[in-house]
């Protein structure tokens, strides 16, 4: 997400900062630039037009002219207003009511309600450890209502049983009564979509609102649908008293204006980015990180909670125990275990995004180490017996040819697996002789339970 958006703020600011003084003329012509790179991210525009204005505001202002780094202090202006634009800080939901709190999602039809309830359903009761209850009332399409059961039994939460031709309005009450009966925390309402908005639709998901007095009032609005995703958000904001907003399909949005536009539009904070098909592809939207993202300075912060989230401390410390042996004892099964961690922390594309200082370089990086190239490694690794896995010397041509045709790939591929795991082993060595163990295991995996970890696995590339 935010790829092109990144990529004209970045040239923008490595012609500021080579600027020894700011003056009426280059801000003016900065300005437009930043005009124009929001313009092609599809943010709306009356969202550009007070962007521009505050920043050309604050720029002339004193901070800049007295700044001994004037382009830096620039780069700076430009990162607060993005932040500003975005909501300032992040949002939680609302939780803190008696329970069971009612979480009412309204959109229109594909822009991934009811795959985001399930999103949300595992984020509740993973990170927030509720009890969650799920009720679809989209009764017109039982495709939808099967759906979000399947989503249900996946993520682990119960579905309220309902069937397709009844009231909504019932089924939501008879939903909250179950759920208050049953000492649920949480109870999730999916509701009707339609293609484009027509007073039908706007006039059912009012009733169901007044039937159920959600705590939050989610907005559901597909990403890649730039301006428009901003125009239907204030058709939902003036019909609902909304609460909060949750993006889809942000991993699929070069552009990244309907971040940039929604909350100013419609007032209400964007609670969530989806940023895959995966049930646990939903994470909190933070307007500072996101706007660091956009500049090319990452996302430390998120990176690290990824870590923790994900790395399993067991399995890093006994990484780190070989890694102080000089490599003694690893093998590809532990290789194997890093490329599994990376898909479990969304992939090299989202590492990638959230590691500082990437920048206009981030693409390329991508380009070469894509989800694509993980996949292939795990699938030559798993073509391998375990004893060619924990002694990769033993591997003969016959070997890399049926490791080859089991995962799908040329034997070059399995030559060059097997060059960057020995190259990998021989710089542990050497890491060792120099005292830099640690350091290299808190790059791997995390070791030790170490803040600084989330590096890329050395031997990554092609």
């Amino acid at each position: 997400m935010f790829d092109n958006l990144s990529g004209r703020l970045d040239s923008v600011a490595q012609r500021m900062r080579g600027q020894g003084r700011i003056t009426e003329e280059n801000i003016q012509e900065t300005v437009r630039e930043v005009r124009m790179a929001l313009l092609e991210a599809d943010v709306a525009l009356p969202v550009v037009r007070s962007f521009t204005e505050e920043v050309k505001k604050r720029a002339l202002g004193a901070e800049v002219a007295k700044s001994l780094t004037p382009g830096q202090a620039f780069i700076k202006i430009v990162q607060d207003e993005l932040v500003r634009v975005m909501g300032e800080a992040a949002v939680p939901l609302n939780l803190n009511v008696q329970p069971p709190a009612v979480i009412l999602m309204a959109g229109l039809q594909g822009s991934g309600k009811t795959t985001s309830i399930g999103k949300l359903a595992r984020y509740l009761t993973e990170r927030e450890k509720k009890k969650v209850l799920v009720v679809s009332c989209d009764v017109y399409r039982p495709a939808a209502i099967e759906q979000l059961a399947t989503l249900a039994k996946q993520v682990g939460v119960e579905a309220f049983p309902v069937s397709s031709g009844g009231d909504p309005q019932r089924m939501a009450r008879q939903a909250v009564d179950h759920a208050r009966r049953h000492y649920f925390d949480v109870v999730l309402v999916d509701t009707a979509g339609r293609l484009t908005i027509d007073e039908a639709m706007m006039d059912e998901v009012k009733r169901l609102h007044r039937a159920v007095d959600p705590a939050e009032t989610l907005f559901v609005v597909d990403a890649m649908t730039g301006q428009d995703a901003a125009k239907t958000a204030q058709a939902f904001g003036e019909a609902l008293p909304l609460t909060g907003v949750i993006l889809t399909k942000a991993d699929g949005d070069a552009r990244g204006g309907a971040a940039l536009s929604v909350r100013q539009i419609t007032g209400a904070p964007i609670k969530f980015l989806g940023i895959g098909e995966k049930t646990d592809a939903l994470e909190p939207f933070h307007p500072d990180r996101i706007a660091s993202r956009i500049l090319g300075k990452g996302d430390v912060v998120s990176l690290v909670e990824e870590v923790e989230r994900s790395v399993d401390q067991e399995k890093a410390k006994r990484l780190e125990q070989k890694l102080r042996k000089g490599g003694k004892g690893f093998d590809l099964e532990d290789f194997r275990e890093q490329m599994l961690q990376i898909n479990q922390m969304g992939g090299l594309g989202s590492l990638v995004d959230k590691m500082p200082g990437m920048g206009q370089h981030a693409d390329q990086i991508k380009d070469q180490l894509d989800d694509r190239f993980v996949r292939r490694q795990l699938a030559m690794i798993d073509s391998m017996t375990p004893a060619e896995r924990t002694r990769p010397d033993i591997i003969n041509g016959s070997r890399k040819r049926r490791i080859a045709d089991g995962s799908g790939v040329p034997v070059q591929d399995v030559n060059r697996l097997l060059k960057q795991f020995k190259q990998m082993q021989k710089m542990m060595k050497q890491i060792k002789k120099k005292g830099g163990m640690q350091r290299l295991a808190q790059r791997l995996m995390g070791g030790g339970g170490g803040p600084g970890a989330g590096g890329m696995p050395p031997g990554l590339g092609r």
